[in-house]
């Protein structure tokens, strides 16, 4: 099996096995306990604390604990609201290709009379920092920006649009639950107020997460009920799931530049590979996107087909349109960099990771190559194309 699709989850890694399977055995007691086996846990806890701290150039008791990246996106974008409600100020500011995590809590919003501008993101899927100058305005309490999109893989400007909203006097918020763990992030540095990550996207356990919280921005809890979290998020902490998180950050942090080199070179090589197949496209930029990222559009065929075809040649990929999902609708993301219906629903996403050989690429370009051009030889629309009966988009 070639496993590529990275970015909808990662196979956990050993280092984060080993550690929850330590922790679950021998350091079970509950952290808010005063015995000795629920201090132990709590202080497990304040050092994994630290160390993904250290990652981000963030302080320890600017990290909360979540069950994942939703929920962090949600606590952010909803305390940043609240807040702003109560000086009067009630616009946000986003992008037309956030995560569903994002955009449907700013829907929620909106119904509650928040007003909700979406930047545009052009066809290579970056924002432009002037157009976010011209969409701040005095009533703008909060900036919420991706750092990397989780479909196409661009990277925003985000130290640049860090630095708007820092003279702007406004909030920034940004899902990096792609980037951690794949590009070195300094939250200081970037000016990011408050930040999304999610363990199992960096080799880490599924439901576990971490939302940084710059000090002095205020955060309200979405889940009552306990003092945990320093108050912000109650609920008896998931010991093992958060140590596991630690180790796999870690783990994903040593070497990181080297490893996303490699992975870039693969990548690039992927892109060259499929770029060869007549009537595709290469969503989003070249250049600015994450070093495991490969996103397609092929004229003539559906995504779905093309991921049951490639799963019976061994390859696990996934399909920017959410018709794998049940839906006939094409994927938001690929409609927000101008792709028409009928190309999106024709998507391919490859993510790979450090694990990833080049023989792995070669066998995957040559089988893309050959689900293609069997879906197209079976594809009525494809014919029209031909024949000159419809007009090629790609």
């Amino acid at each position: 099996m070639i496993y590529l699709d990275n970015a909808a989850t990662t196979k956990m890694c050993e280092s984060a096995i080993e550690t929850m399977t330590r922790y679950m055995r021998s350091t079970f007691g509950n952290p808010s306990s005063l015995y000795s086996i629920g201090q132990s846990a709590a202080e497990a806890i304040e050092d994994a604390r630290s160390r993904i701290a250290s990652h981000l150039g963030a302080e320890s008791r600017e990290i909360i604990f979540t069950s994942g990246g939703s929920e962090a996106d949600n606590q952010a974008i909803i305390s940043a609201a609240k807040a702003g409600e109560k000086k009067g100020k009630k616009h946000i500011v986003s992008t037309a290709f956030e995560h569903h995590a994002v955009l449907h809590t700013l829907k929620k919003l909106e119904r509650e009379g928040f007003e909700v501008t979406l930047l545009d993101v052009h066809e290579n899927g970056i924002v432009r920092v002037e157009e976010l100058k011209g969409a701040i305005r005095p009533d703008t309490c909060l900036v919420t920006i991706m750092f990397a999109n989780n479909e196409i893989g661009t990277l925003q400007p985000i130290e640049e649009i860090g630095k708007v909203c820092k003279e702007r006097g406004v909030v920034f918020h940004t899902d990096a639950v792609q980037a951690v763990g794949h590009i070195r992030i300094d939250v200081k540095k970037l000016n990011i107020d408050m930040l999304s990550l999610s363990a199992h996207k960096f080799g880490g356990p599924k439901g576990t997460g971490v939302l940084y919280v710059r000090k002095g921005v205020q955060i309200i809890p979405l889940i009552e009920g306990g003092a945990q979290e320093r108050n912000r998020r109650a609920g008896t902490e998931n010991v093992p799931g958060i140590m596991g998180m630690a180790a796999a950050l870690d783990e994903a942090m040593t070497s990181l530049e080297e490893k996303a080199e490699k992975e870039a070179e693969l990548r690039d090589r992927l892109i060259a590979g499929i770029s060869s197949v007549p009537h595709s496209i290469l969503n989003g930029d070249a250049k600015k996107r994450l070093p495991g990222n490969v996103s397609f559009c092929f004229e003539g065929i559906e995504g779905e087909s093309l991921l049951l075809l490639l799963d019976d040649k061994g390859i696990c990929a996934s399909s920017g349109s959410a018709c794998t999902s049940g839906s006939l609708d094409p994927s938001h993301v690929l409609l927000a960099i101008g792709r028409v219906h009928d190309v999106a629903h024709g998507s391919l996403r490859l993510t790979l990771s450090p694990e990833t050989t080049s023989d792995e690429v070669d066998y995957t370009i040559k089988a893309v190559k050959e689900v293609v051009e069997y879906l197209r030889n079976m594809s009525p629309v494809w014919r029209d194309l031909m024949e000159g009966k419809r007009t090629f988009i790609l």
